[in-house]
């Protein structure tokens, strides 16, 4: 019979041999129980390496937690002992022992530990490692099977939302009802620890601590500090905190050395943020006519009854109140009529109270053309005040200010007590002076001129900036430049002014401020600035330009100014016509005007200016802001 091709030469031997076959199939079995009683001798007797220990996960980042990975054990028989650290490759990191006799189940003491360091010092990338020993008379090497995890990366518990409203922005509290803000965040590790920091208004620091449990989620404030006591209106994060198995601790947010979270330029990792705010007003941006419905005004009493009232800044006389209580936020009334001003609008709800500027336009504006000027405009800045108001806007639990880098929404909540920061020392005794003094004018903000919304700087003499305008939108200062060189006379009372600029988002629906510059060494004018000197001294009339005249009528000695800034020289297009400098050489010019092209720039040049004037016990300083008022308005 003939074998089938595609058989196997072996299967069909083994076919036409059957006392073959079974032979073969005896030698297999035999052998197969011969390898079966060789392991379990193997496995039985005792290894050469014995009580082998390390702690198989390490950081070395020097935290003083688990920074060294510690290998001991014990050799059956004596030996000369090598111990290395290999990677994946089997390729040597580091010698932790270089061929030393160990006795038989003699200890290593101390155990030996590893840095996560090669040879030369270096620090090795993270990852798994194994311990390679080497028995020299024996010739033999162990390679223990569970590798060791080299793990620098600290864990990064992030805050993913707060509720009940998960919304863009901060979550508020308190909520009407009572109810806690839910923190919602991934598992938690060991040692785990809630902290809620109060970022601002003022330094920041830590007002409640709560341990959590492994595998926790969730988390409820609130609104308490560590006391049991409600926290005052600010801003808050809440940063978690916990360690990983290597013993790396992370957290929520950047903290410092002090445990403080780190606001810098840029957004705050997570979602960790809670404004705290029992009253608040949104005022507009814009000034409001005199007598004509006021729109744009929001009171934030979190559901509870409110009461407000308006009044003009420096008179104690009530322009116009709510008839009772309410609770709807959007507030309706008709400006007060008559003349151009600040007013004050305050809202009270239990015990808390609040205040914010509104200026008013008259309803006949003092401007002309700009052919015929006549008539001055106070423009406040809105953009320094909004730009420096500590609100967050998009929850990261850090105020978004200017100072920070931005952006910042301009059509907000005051934060604070309502009014702009250094308002009551810089704007409001200027303005409580122009109207003591009867003295008339148009009024605006630098963000109403970029909106185009009420009085332009066209058709004026003269622009009165008070206070600190440490920001202006590009726009306005081009504006003002043009001004200046067409024959116009701007007076900036303000220091640390005119230095910085700001874009407005294209796109309108955000309002927000984007893009801040850094400080320059020279104003929009050109002028070169010397930071604020803090040292009392005396200024004295240097140069007068009798043409302008500025010290006219004062004694010419303005005496104990206690800080002051120096314009070290004008710009290429402005000439210094007339200055008052420091009385001690070398003499700082401080007190300047000068002459830009066809036009004035006056700038008193010391933060207590204003202050001065409204006191009016420094007859110089009262007759300077005179003669300024003169060369704006002439």
């Amino acid at each position: 019979m003939r074998a089938n091709s595609e058989d196997p030469p072996s299967r069909g031997r083994a076919l036409r041999n059957p006392r073959a076959s079974v032979i073969v199939f005896g030698v297999l079995v035999a052998a197969t129980f011969a390898a079966f009683f060789v392991a379990q001798r193997l496995k039985n007797s005792p290894s050469v390496v014995q009580q082998f220990q390390a702690n198989y996960i390490f950081s070395p980042n020097h935290d003083g937690r688990q920074d060294h990975a510690h290998v001991t054990f014990k050799v059956k028989k004596a030996d000369d002992v090598t111990v290395e650290i290999v990677n994946t490759d089997g390729d040597v990191v580091k010698t932790l022992l270089d061929d030393r006799h160990l006795g038989a189940y003699e200890p290593i003491e101390p155990s030996l530990a590893w840095d996560g360091t090669d040879e030369d010092g270096h620090e090795v990338p993270d990852g798994r490692y194994r311990v390679h020993i080497t028995l020299r008379h024996q010739g033999r090497t162990v390679l223990p099977q569970r590798s060791i995890l080299k793990d620098t990366k600290p864990p990064k518990p992030t805050v993913l939302s707060i509720g009940p409203q998960r919304q863009y922005g901060p979550e508020l509290l308190p909520e009407p009802g009572g109810v806690a803000a839910r923190v919602h965040f991934g598992p938690a590790l060991a040692k785990a620890q809630i902290t809620v920091f109060r970022t601002a208004p003022g330094k920041v620091r830590a007002v409640r601590t709560d341990t959590v449990a492994p595998k926790l989620t969730e988390w409820d404030w609130d609104g308490k500090s560590d006391s049991g006591r409600p926290v005052s209106p600010g801003t808050y994060v809440v940063v978690p905190q916990w360690r990983d198995k290597a013993g790396n601790v992370g957290t929520g947010v950047p903290l410092d050395k002090a445990g403080l979270p780190i606001l810098t330029q840029g957004k705050l990792p997570g979602h960790g943020g809670i404004t705290v705010r029992y009253l608040g007003v949104r005022p507009p941006v814009t000034p409001v006519t005199a007598g004509k419905r006021v729109d744009g005004l929001d009171v934030d009493a979190r559901q509870e009854h409110y009461t407000w009232r308006i009044r003009r800044l420096g008179e104690s006389a009530v322009r116009n109140r709510s008839s009772k209580p309410k609770t709807s936020t959007k507030v309706v009334f008709a400006a007060p009529g008559g003349k151009s001003g600040i007013y004050i609008f305050e809202a009270r709800a239990g015990t808390h109270q609040t205040r914010v500027a509104l200026p008013v336009q008259a309803a006949q504006p003092l401007g002309g053309t700009a052919a015929k000027p006549r008539g001055v405009l106070v423009v406040l800045p809105y953009t320094t005040w909004q730009g420096t108001n500590p609100v967050d806007d998009d929850g990261d639990g850090a105020p978004n200010t200017l100072p920070l880098g931005g952006p910042a929404r301009f059509f907000r909540v005051m934060a604070g007590d309502g009014l702009p920061q250094g308002f009551t020392e810089q704007e409001a005794p200027l303005l409580r002076w122009l109207d003591t003094h009867d003295h008339a004018y148009d009024i605006t903000t630098d963000l109403a001129l970029v909106l185009h919304k009420g009085p332009r700087l066209t058709g004026h003499r003269g622009v009165l900036i008070p206070g600190d305008a440490t920001w202006l939108p590009t726009e306005v200062r081009s504006d003002l430049r043009t001004f200046a060189r067409r024959g116009g006379t701007v007076v900036s009372t303000g220091t640390d002014s005119l230095r910085r600029s700001v874009k407005l988002d294209p796109d309108a629906a955000k309002a927000r401020l984007i893009d801040p510059s850094p400080e320059r060494a020279t104003d929009l004018f050109g002028s070169r600035i010397a930071p604020v000197v803090v040292h009392r001294t005396d200024l004295e009339v240097f140069q007068e330009d009798k043409a302008i005249d500025l010290f006219a009528g004062g004694p010419g000695l303005f005496p104990g100014v206690p800080a002051w800034e120096e314009t070290q020289r004008a710009g290429p297009d402005a000439e210094m016509a007339t200055r008052a400098v420091t009385k001690e050489p070398p003499a700082k010019s401080v007190i300047v005007g000068l002459r830009f092209d066809k036009g004035l720039v006056l700038r008193p040049g010391f933060p207590s200016f204003a202050q001065r004037l409204a006191a009016g016990t420094d007859p110089a300083t009262t007759a300077l802001m005179a003669r300024m008022w003169t060369l704006l308005s002439r």
